[in-house]
């Protein structure tokens, strides 16, 4: 086992896109996680992107974002004030420093479908949820 340093856009392990498009797909991830951060991202997609590079063709990327409805007003109680709280001062303007799209800790399971599809996934569904978070489970 070992440990590295990289963004989510480069880390490595052999490209397998063109075993992928040969129907071999023997390298790369089994499974790739994001635990409360891509929304946070200043490329989301291009992290995206760069799993469903990395992934097996019979791989998984599990994300784990804060439970967030899609409309602002379903968002309105007192956990989702607490998370549009913690966004404005913490995920917004971490997206924001690199020019990202400032999805927030709200971006709803609509836009983070969107992100994935832009990145090339096809299937992407809600796998759980609890008060606080909501589990996508994004398969090629």
């Amino acid at each position: 086992m070992r440990f590295e340093v990289a963004s989510a856009t480069d880390y490595s392990t052999p490209n397998i896109t063109e075993n992928r498009e040969k129907g071999v797909g023997k390298e790369g991830y089994d499974l790739v996680a994001f635990f409360d951060c891509l929304h946070d991202l200043g490329d989301p997609v291009g992290a995206a992107t760069h799993a469903y590079e990395k992934l097996k063709q019979d791989g998984t990327v599990m994300i784990v974002e804060p439970f967030a409805n899609d409309k602002t007003e379903d968002n309105l109680n007192p956990l989702g004030r607490i998370f549009y709280a913690g966004s404005t001062m913490v995920c917004v303007p971490t997206s924001l420093a690199y020019n990202g799209p400032a999805l927030g800790a709200q971006a709803g399971e609509k836009r983070m479908s969107e992100v994935v599809r832009a990145g090339g996934f096809k299937d992407f569904k809600r796998d759980t949820q609890t008060a606080f978070n909501i589990v996508y489970e994004v398969k090629p």
